[in-house]
């Protein structure tokens, strides 16, 4: 029990956050909730509950006649007191019962500290979200370094944004079409978006609750990022990070789909090295023909990293394109120089294995699994705190025969995948004849 001024100064110092302040208010006072003014949205806030908004008229007609000669206010079995900075009230305690002259004595001589460090968290608060802030904008322009494709993109850039108005949903268009998240069903908001155009600024409704901020790049209207609550009204500070954000999101993407223009007529996949899925379908071809004309042996691996989304998720999407790069070189350097190996799409591989007979095919399908399993990658050029990690990969694998396509080739390796993913993963798994 917190007996003290002394010891309760002491303890507050010690705060981190918000929980951390009401555990220790709790060992003195009857506590049910700290609400702080904010000042950007003109509303209440509950400090106590992640700035949850506060709703209720009751509170803010009780808030309002805090003040300096009324610090305390007791109504029905809930009693208020005000949080002072500079004979400025900036919120309130909220007790589950009347405070009795000694409690209230020592809250008198507690609550300027108290309302100090509440003021000290919400600014670290603030700082650590300008860190965030600057951190994503370079991350963002980051991902076109090794990714080109807008279906990948997006869903980042989406999550970066989500971060900075966690209290608003969060959605992209492109070309007035929804491609982040699944769905909006706000009619509203899709008759805003016809107003944009390529010299628009951004848009919000008289209430603040949706703000549209199209993305302009090379005088090219490319789509917008749109904010919607019910509730939460946009801060000043939350539109200047979302015109910056979208600015940078706009410049991102433009350069995805010049590079990804380019890319079709390239042959390498810019990430791993391997063919990209295009010039490996043209491959492909060209082997199938081959070994119909010539009646030779052509066998398909299907490869797949197993829970690639949980290294994404774990340890973040630049991880996530080292494990890919790594493990491309680690196949790479199993296979014979007339081996073929391309990049299917995201974390699947295939490798075409001409003049291979399904036997040979279960030897390399197994060395490449093995291969892979040791190899221990080193993430920490990109999170310090971890060295290593390791994944593995799951095979299938089929033999073409005589009458097989090349998608008849490439259904049968998947299927055989399939398999090996259903039945445990980190194994490979064979289908010999056409199903």
């Amino acid at each position: 029990m917190i007996d003290n001024l002394k010891q309760i100064f002491s303890f507050l110092d010690g705060c981190n956050n918000a929980r951390d302040i009401v555990k220790v208010l709790e060992e003195v006072f009857p506590l049910d909730a700290i609400y702080i003014y904010d000042p950007t949205t003109a509303s209440l806030r509950d400090f106590s509950k992640s700035w949850m908004y506060i709703k209720s008229k009751e509170l803010s007609n009780i808030f309002e006649k805090l003040n300096k000669n009324n610090r305390y206010i007791a109504e029905d079995k809930k009693a208020y007191f005000a949080l002072f900075n500079n004979n400025h009230v900036i919120g309130m305690l909220e007790f589950s019962e009347k405070l009795h002259d000694k409690l209230l004595e020592f809250l008198n001589l507690s609550s300027f500290c108290i309302s100090l460090k509440i003021e000290n968290i919400i600014l670290s608060e603030r700082m650590q979200k300008n860190i965030d802030f600057h951190d994503s904008m370079k991350n963002i322009a980051k991902i076109i370094e090794t990714q080109y494709e807008t279906s990948y993109i997006v869903p980042i850039i989406g999550e970066m944004i989500d971060k900075f108005v966690s209290d608003h949903l969060v959605y992209i268009f492109l070309q007035n079409e929804l491609v982040w998240p699944g769905a909006c069903k706000d009619e509203k908001i899709y008759e805003l978006i016809k107003c944009l155009n390529n010299k628009s600024e951004y848009i919000l409704t008289p209430d603040k609750k949706i703000g549209l901020f199209p993305m302009i790049s090379e005088g090219k209207l490319l789509g917008c990022i749109v904010t919607r609550s019910t509730e939460n009204v946009l801060s000043d500070k939350e539109i200047e990070y979302l015109e910056q954000l979208t600015n940078q999101a706009a410049t991102t993407i433009n350069r995805a789909n010049v590079y990804a223009e380019i890319l079709k007529h390239a042959t390498l996949d810019a990430l791993t090295g391997f063919y990209n899925r295009r010039q490996l379908e043209e491959r492909l071809k060209q082997e199938v023909s081959s070994a119909k004309r010539q009646k030779r042996n052509l066998c398909a691996i299907m490869i797949d990293i197993d829970f690639f989304k949980n290294v994404n998720d774990t340890y973040g999407h630049a991880a996530g394109d080292l494990v890919l790069k790594t493990t491309a070189q680690v196949i790479k350097s199993q296979l014979r120089d007339y081996d073929i190996a391309g990049r299917y799409g995201g974390e699947e591989f295939l490798i075409l294995l001409p003049y291979t007979a399904l036997q040979e095919a279960k030897i390399v399908a197994e060395r490449l699994r093995k291969a892979v399993e040791q190899k221990k990658i080193n993430i920490s050029k990109i999170l310090p705190d971890k060295k290593e990690i390791n994944v593995t990969i799951s095979l299938g694998i089929y033999e073409y025969q005589q009458q097989d396509y090349e998608k008849t080739l490439i259904k049968n390796a998947d299927k055989a995948l399939y398999i090996a993913k259903k039945t445990g993963r980190n194994k490979a798994a064979v289908i010999e004849s056409n199903m």
